[in-house]
Order: C-alpha cells, then sequence, then structure tokens
C-alpha cells in the first residue's frame, strides 16, 4: 500500500521556531522514518495518524486522500484506519489488560466492563501470551508486557496500516533486540504496511525496506540511507 506524504507545518513556542515540510512516497511494506531526536519524525507520523493538522500540503494512502488541504479533506483520526503505537504505550492506568485491548473497539466514552470477553480481543490476547495477565493493570506489567498490550490494542481494530513510535527505547537492550523479531515476525505473518520512528541503526537493520532520513523538519539526501529509495532491492 502506497504512502504519499507532502507536508508543511510551522510550529512557534516562546523558546523556538520549527519548520516541518516533509514530502516521500513510500510503496515498501516496511518504511522506516530515520533520524535525530527532534527531526521532525514525530510530527510527521501524528500527521499521517490525524493526531497533527498540517499547514498545507496532502497525505494519502493506498491513493485515498487523508488529508488534503486545497479541498479542504482532513478524515478524522479514528477514520483514518492507521493504529498509533505511542513511544510510551499511553496504556490506562485505570484498566486491565483485557480493557485495555477492549477499548480500541469501543465508541463514546464508556469503558470496557472488567470481565468482558470479545472475541477479537481474545485472539490478540492469546497472540500475545497475555491471557496470565489479562485481569493485571498497567503497573503490574513488565516493559516488554506493556509494548505487546499496546500492540494488540492497535491490532485488534484491524488497522490498514500500523504506525509506531520509537517501539523498543523504553526497552532494555535484550529485550529490545526480542521485540524486534517479534514484532517483524508479526508484521510478516499479518502482511499489514507499517512506519517505524527510530534513531538507532539496529532498528533500520531490521525494518528498513525503505528509509526516509529527516533532519531539521527536512528529509535528507545520504549516503548510507538515500531517501525514497528502497533496500536490499534485487537489481
Amino acid at each position: 500500500m502506497t504512502l504519499t506524504v507532502d507536508i508543511r507545518k510551522t510550529l512557534v513556542t516562546r523558546e523556538r521556531r520549527f519548520d516541518l515540510s516533509v514530502s516521500f512516497t513510500g510503496s515498501c511494506q516496511r518504511i522506516v522514518l530515520f533520524g535525530p531526536s527532534g527531526a521532525g519524525k514525530s510530527l510527521t507520523l501524528q500527521a499521517v495518524a490525524g493526531l497533527l493538522k498540517p499547514d498545507s500540503g496532502a497525505i494519502t494512502l493506498g491513493g485515498e486522500p487523508l488529508f488534503d488541504a486545497a479541498r479542504a479533506i482532513d478524515v478524522p483520526a479514528r477514520s483514518r484506519g492507521a493504529a498509533y503505537l505511542f513511544q510510551d504505550y499511553a496504556l490506562f492506568p485505570h484498566l486491565n489488560v483485557r480493557q485495555n485491548v477492549s477499548f480500541a473497539l469501543r465508541r463514546g466514552w464508556l469503558n470496557p466492563r472488567a470481565h468482558e470477553r470479545l472475541r477479537e480481543v481474545e485472539y490478540w490476547l492469546d497472540a500475545f501470551e497475555l491471557n496470565a495477565v489479562a485481569g493485571n493493570y498497567p503497573n503490574q506489567l513488565s516493559g516488554g508486557q506493556k509494548q505487546r498490550v499496546a500492540l494488540a490494542r492497535a491490532l485488534v481494530a484491524q488497522p490498514r496500516i500500523l504506525l509506531l513510535d520509537e517501539p523498543f527505547a523504553a526497552l532494555d537492550a535484550n529485550m529490545r533486540e526480542r521485540m524486534r523479531r517479534e514484532l517483524s515476525d508479526l508484521q510478516t505473518r499479518l502482511d499489514i504496511p507499517m512506519v517505524l520512528i527510530t534513531h538507532d541503526d539496529a532498528d533500520v537493520a531490521v525494518f528498513g525496506d525503505q528509509v526516509v532520513q529527516i533532519d531539521q523538519g527536512r528529509v535528507q539526501e545520504s549516503e548510507h540511507y538515500p531517501a525514497f529509495v528502497a533496500r536490499n532491492t534485487p537489481e
């Protein structure tokens, strides 16, 4: 599924002004937005998800417009079919694991009931080996378990694309390596397109079928990671 991003956004605070001007087309199943902290990677991902409204430009997914300033199109985040995995996982502390996963299927503001069992939720709890902790709360989980809960919540709604903001940053070195393998295997099995943000070369090595390097709000050409060019493509 092709993702095309061509957006501009200016953010002004008392301390600084940041101009984001990013343009790329990704046609691989795994796209990595690579660059240092503060480069504009998260802003770009938030714009794709519908969490940030660009000042101008357009975003399309599979040929369908998600945002187009010129045509006054701005599809609400919940209707974009994009699952966003936050860096800190953003689990609800007052909900147990089953409720956190179920929340993605709810409409309105009511929380899922503590013992409510939905077929789709039970499938992902089983797939991520979370049945044993389904009644636990986020503060009772390890870092790896929190990430699996966040992934289950992201996937239960059957998204069109998976957006991951530094998904391994909060894990120790051993857990990062394990979760890279697990996420890679999962993405291959589901065949779901994904865009992953990182500043870690190890993530690029695993997920960088196509690498878009961003720095200072712009896409940069790179000797190691040529912009818009799929890596490991047969000649």
